[in-house]
């Protein structure tokens, strides 16, 4: 299906309907505070492996690059299925909604097991690719050698959460969000300094913590979905049955989904691989850097989720005329969303480096960073959005696929590597260049997004 028979007044594209906003703000609210408590949880891992040793903190920061490339495995996967579920729901399909949500799960599960089961075989030699500092290297294997039992729990949640997001029931993944944070907070403090009749642990006390926190986590989840769900009401027996015609739909729109969320969280690792090779207090001001922008930009990633949602369910009720003024005024909450965002975490930036005990080098490393991410939000909170959010919740999830590895694989990460390795640029320079593509997709965004090529068929 193309969009190519448009015909409205300029006046006419911005929405006035009040259950639009309704409908996106409340969505992007809820995404955006899960979101937020997910990503405060990871501060206050930073801030007080921080303060117990900066060996600690840069070695789970090499680690997290290990649980983000899973995070966006596993998310590509069930935002592949939400495409399906979110269709399924505006036409009020549930019985297709269950089988998608069954194979975006099994699908997960598999791929946790491999990441978890690699990791614990090979951990030098896997984190031993994101650093050559071996005392690093060697308390990130403490690390991750427990932390990764925790992969299959997290493949669970997120999966089930994301399934009952495309039916627009996402307070459950704020609730558990918080059941989380005060969880992992409170044990990560006994553990890690030894609190409450616990010895002083450290690094091993924050992995262990994270641990029975993904563990409780799930069991939250599994009770609600089982038990108390009244919308997709999903059952055991319904994890058992695959339909085979819908699965291989499900590859067909689902696998860009999935590939391209792979290839950036390898992306990821490969510019911090680069980073890693500059120094600890590169390593260490990125993890900083990376931590508070996660926790800013929590509205631009609510916005693009609550963007598919929306896009994908109007198309499947067939509302077409809605489609134009949706996407035009959504592209301008996105660029105030981002200047916003880019305002506040230029504010704050010095506030947060103040909070961490690290090297004189590590804090000016950690402010410039910020700085620049506190220009590049901006894109990112348009180009994001509109591409994962718009674009992919059109049923066009090859686009975003292709796009990324033309500006990743072929700018970023060579002129990064070029800087970095070949002109011995310093760790500033070589920021810029891995965040530039945030910039320059705003570009290809815009003629993507206005052109409304991007509407297809599920199957």
């Amino acid at each position: 299906m193309k969009y190519n028979n448009i015909h409205m007044l300029k006046s006419n594209l911005i929405v006035k309907d009040k259950s639009f906003y309704k409908s996106f703000f409340s969505l992007t609210t809820i995404l955006a505070l899960q979101n937020l408590i997910i990503f405060s949880v990871n501060m206050a891992d930073s801030v007080m492996l921080g303060r117990f040793s900066e060996d600690a903190l840069s070695a789970v920061a090499l680690v997290n690059q290990i649980q983000f490339l899973l995070q966006m495995l596993v998310v590509g996967i069930a935002d592949g299925a939400l495409v399906f579920g979110s269709r399924a729901w505006g036409g009020k399909d549930m019985d297709t909604v269950r089988k998608i949500s069954s194979i975006s799960l099994k699908s997960a599960l598999l791929i946790s097991f491999v990441l978890g089961i690699a990791v614990f075989v090979f951990p030098y030699q896997i984190l031993g690719i994101l650093s050559n500092e071996s005392h690093v290297v060697a308390n990130g294997v403490e690390y991750i050698k427990i932390i990764c039992f925790s992969y299959p729990m997290f493949a669970i949640t997120t999966t089930l959460l994301i399934a009952l997001r495309s039916v627009e029931k996402a307070k459950i993944g704020f609730y558990v969000s918080i059941f989380t944070l005060f969880t992992n907070i409170t044990l990560n403090y006994m553990m890690i300094f030894g609190k409450a009749g616990f010895k002083p642990m450290g690094i091993k006390g924050a992995a262990y913590a994270t641990l029975i926190s993904r563990a409780a986590e799930m069991i939250f989840v599994i009770i609600f979905i089982f038990f108390y769900d009244e919308t997709i009401r999903l059952k055991i027996s319904d994890f058992l049955y695959t339909d085979f015609p819908l699965l291989e739909a499900f590859i067909k729109k689902g696998l860009p989904v999935f590939l391209s969320n792979g290839i950036w969280g390898i992306a990821m690792a490969a510019q911090t691989a680069i980073l890693g090779h500059m120094g600890q207090s590169a390593i260490t001001a990125n993890s900083i850097a990376t931590t508070l922008f996660q926790i800013l930009s929590v509205i631009s990633y609510g916005s693009a989720n609550a963007s598919a949602v929306i896009i994908s369910k109007i198309i499947g009720e067939r509302r077409t005329e809605s489609i134009k003024p949706y996407t035009v005024t959504l592209q301008l909450i996105y660029i105030l969303i981002g200047i916003i965002t880019g305002f506040t975490l230029f504010l704050v930036k010095d506030v947060v480096v103040g909070w961490y005990v690290i090297s004189p080098q590590a804090k000016y490393l950690a402010l410039g960073f910020l700085t620049i991410l506190s220009v590049t939000v901006i894109g990112t909170s348009y180009e994001m959005a509109g591409l994962t959010g718009i674009v992919r919740g059109g049923g066009d999830t090859a686009f975003v696929l292709k796009n990324d590895i033309i500006f990743m694989w072929l700018f970023v990460i060579p002129s990064s590597l070029i800087a970095a390795f070949y002109f011995k640029a310093s760790p500033l320079i070589v920021f810029m260049f891995l965040k530039s593509d945030q910039i320059l997709k705003c570009i290809v965004a815009a003629i993507k997004i206005n052109r409304y090529t991007w509407i297809k068929k599920l199957n």
